[in-house]
């Protein structure tokens, strides 16, 4: 197991904001307690904080892609293809729709949400490799599509 995963999100200041909040239509306990002693969250009822624990032993025990844009792309792919969805790629990037759901929606047909897993583990990676090794670190739009990613996993496993 990784615990660079661990260290990465443990007791960050605006990780909930980022990830759970947008959820609160769902579960409406969306504020995260970091345990220090156990290194994980504080499981509370109607949380995030079971299912975000699970994932992040999860993304820990993966091995992060070496081009985790594959793993994204083959979302957006079942949107254009599937959804009959008006999105194209321009060089890196999609267009024609917010990327946030293209993601979203290319989830729905993403089994156990593997592609997003490997997304993050993917991100976490590049985000460690840059010296950014805590969520609160992270480049601004780094953050926010990180952030997006998982919360769009919560989203899909709730």
């Amino acid at each position: 197991m990784d615990n660079r995963i661990l260290t990465f999100f443990s007791a960050s200041d605006i990780f909930d904001h980022m990830v759970t909040r947008p959820l609160s239509h769902i579960n409406a306990n969306w504020e995260l307690s970091w345990d220090n002693i156990e290194e994980k969250f504080e499981v509370e009822e109607n949380s995030y904080a079971s299912i975000l624990n699970d994932l992040l032993i999860e993304l820990s025990l993966l091995e992060p892609p070496r081009a985790y844009h594959d793993n994204e792309d083959q979302l957006a792919e079942y949107c254009k293809e599937n959804l009959n969805w008006p999105i194209y790629k321009e060089g890196r990037f999609w267009r024609g729709m917010e990327y946030v759901y293209i993601l979203e929606q290319g989830g729905f047909n993403d089994e156990d949400q593997k592609n997003l897993c490997l997304s993050v583990a993917g991100r976490l990676e590049a985000a460690l490799i840059r010296g950014q090794l805590h969520f609160d670190e992270m480049e601004d739009s780094h953050q926010k599509i990180l952030a997006d990613v998982m919360a769009i996993i919560l989203y899909h496993r709730s």
